[in-house]
């Protein structure tokens, strides 16, 4: 009889809450009852409120039970779990839940079904048919269908990839780079994390692909020191790929060249950046530089390069796979494709979800967030990480559009959403974004470095109730950092700032008091 395949997630996020207790318990009691079973660690679903979640292959499909405790898993044996048995804990077959039966999986389609670290796995399930693909076609050809896909930059500029890898394909040089920017350091951001833990090999294939159509050979990862455990995750997967020579020396015997290596950050903000992580990855310190050049003309090393961040580069093989008109079905206006939201802050069922271009933000954060922790009313939220704009509830029908944001002042950035109840005080949520960016700058320039700096000190100004002068004085300061900083750091923390200042300006004007609010109807 075969064994039965039981999933525990080695997740970070996973693993904080006890899934690695969880995963012993499970092999200990299966091992006490002599049941025969398959222990495999997938990637996290996305489905943050329950883990540990455990999933057991059945006649009729995967079953979930979640959140399981390592003293939880004896009477999920008893209750005969492995067979889909009921459970308190138990919440039916898998691919049947409506967070996730409603999504529209391209970028991760596999995260939580594969095992990460398994090439045979990975190639079961539809992997490397993009670089097949791409090895067929001249390099002008995969820039192209790129270019048709409308796949932009998922970092935050949503610039178009397609234009900037046939800038690249297109300068003369010896040597040329593929860059991929893993620094996410955004505040409620997790799909980078996720999917270099959850899928490793989709954003080595991508890379891969990304060399080949631009005729760069060498390529890295530039991975934020605080994810240890994608880092161990990429590395066990770039080495099965070298073993079945989807990297190195001729590339599946096609004659073609790609390799690859993961380089760990310094821990800096800044260093998101795409020239000041150039800098770091040269071993300098991580400050921005001065453009024109462009990267893509000289940036690695001053050789052509191309840098895309994590999610960009993973969306490359299904456009290869499957065609750019099929990735063209998906979205909206100019924004095509999908966006993996990831869900934070006071949300009741924080998570990932993968959707195309065009639901609104009222959708995200009800049919899918499930409304506030709290079940007080959202007040705000903040989309695009901590230089992202604050939104009131009178915005939360704006579709998910970089044209629909850009419309009220706002960015969609990497698609990080972070949630706030009506207890927030939003004078202090633009104070810490001055604040934030007074603790990172680089320094290089002095809107950035001294106008955060002065800005903190306007904002406790004007909240201890000189509102009319030092308002004027922050909105002015704040058109300094806009047009003035040298990068977006300083360019854009005016967004959240005054954002927070048009949005909820009852929160500047109280002498340092919140204005008292009604409780939530339960």
């Amino acid at each position: 009889m075969n064994p039965v395949k039981i999933y525990v997630s080695r997740d970070s996020a996973a693993c904080s809450v006890g899934a690695e207790e969880t995963a012993r318990a499970i092999v200990a009691e299966a091992a006490k009852r002599e049941v025969a079973i398959e222990l495999i660690r997938n990637g996290s679903r996305g489905l943050l409120w329950l883990e540990p979640l455990v999933e057991v292959a059945t006649a009729a499909g995967r079953m979930a039970y979640g959140p399981v405790g390592a003293g939880d898993v004896a009477g999920l044996f008893d209750a005969d779990f492995i067979h889909g048995a009921a459970h308190p804990l138990a919440h039916g077959p898998t691919a049947d839940m409506p967070y996730l039966k409603n999504q529209e999986r391209l970028t991760f389609a596999r995260v939580g079904i594969t095992d990460p670290r398994s090439l045979a796995d990975y190639l079961e399930h539809g992997g490397y048919r993009g670089l097949d693909a791409a090895l067929a076609m001249e390099p002008a050809a995969i820039v192209a269908s790129v270019t048709a896909s409308g796949l932009r930059g998922r970092g935050g500029a949503a610039f178009p990839a397609g234009i900037k890898w046939k800038t690249v394909l297109g300068a003369a040089a010896i040597q040329k780079y593929i860059v991929c920017n893993a620094d996410e350091g955004d505040s409620g951001t997790f799909s980078d994390r996720m999917l270099m833990e959850g899928d490793p090999f989709v954003l080595i294939e991508g890379m891969t692909i990304a060399g080949l159509a631009t005729g760069a050979t060498r390529g890295y990862i530039y991975l934020r020191w605080e994810y240890p455990d994608a880092k161990i995750a990429l590395d066990a997967a770039i080495a099965a790929a070298y073993a079945g020579h989807y990297l190195g020396e001729n590339l599946r015997g096609g004659g073609k060249t790609f390799d690859l290596e993961v380089r760990l950050g310094g821990g800096a903000y800044i260093c998101g950046e795409e020239t000041s992580l150039l800098e770091s990855l040269e071993g300098k310190r991580g400050q921005v530089r001065f453009k024109p050049p462009l990267p893509a003309l000289q940036g690695l090393f001053g050789k052509p390069t191309v840098i895309n961040n994590v999610i960009t580069l993973a969306s490359v093989p299904i456009i290869l796979d499957r065609g750019a008109d099929y990735y063209q079905h998906f979205g909206m206006g100019r924004s095509r494709g999908t966006l993996p939201v990831q869900l934070a802050g006071n949300i009741r069922h924080g998570g990932l979800v993968e959707l195309a271009f065009g639901l609104t933000l009222r959708e995200l954060l009800y049919d899918y967030g499930g409304g506030s922790l709290s079940s007080r009313p959202i007040r705000a939220v903040q989309v695009g990480g901590p230089l992202g704009a604050y939104l009131p509830e009178s915005q939360f029908d704006t579709r998910l559009d970089y044209e629909a944001f850009a419309d009220i002042k706002a960015m969609l950035g990497h698609g990080g959403i972070v949630v706030f109840d009506d207890t927030v005080d939003m004078a202090a949520q633009a104070r810490y974004a001055m604040e934030f960016c007074a603790v990172e700058s680089c320094g290089k320039c002095t809107p950035c470095r001294i106008g955060s700096t002065r800005g903190v000190e306007v904002i406790d100004r004007l909240m201890a109730g000189d509102a009319a002068r030092q308002e004027a004085l922050l909105r002015d300061l704040c058109e300094t950092l806009t047009y003035g900083s040298l990068c977006a750091l300083g360019g854009l923390t005016p967004y959240p700032v005054l954002s927070a200042l048009n949005h909820f300006h009852e929160d500047f004007v109280t002498s340092g008091t919140r204005h008292a609010r009604p409780a939530a109807v339960r």
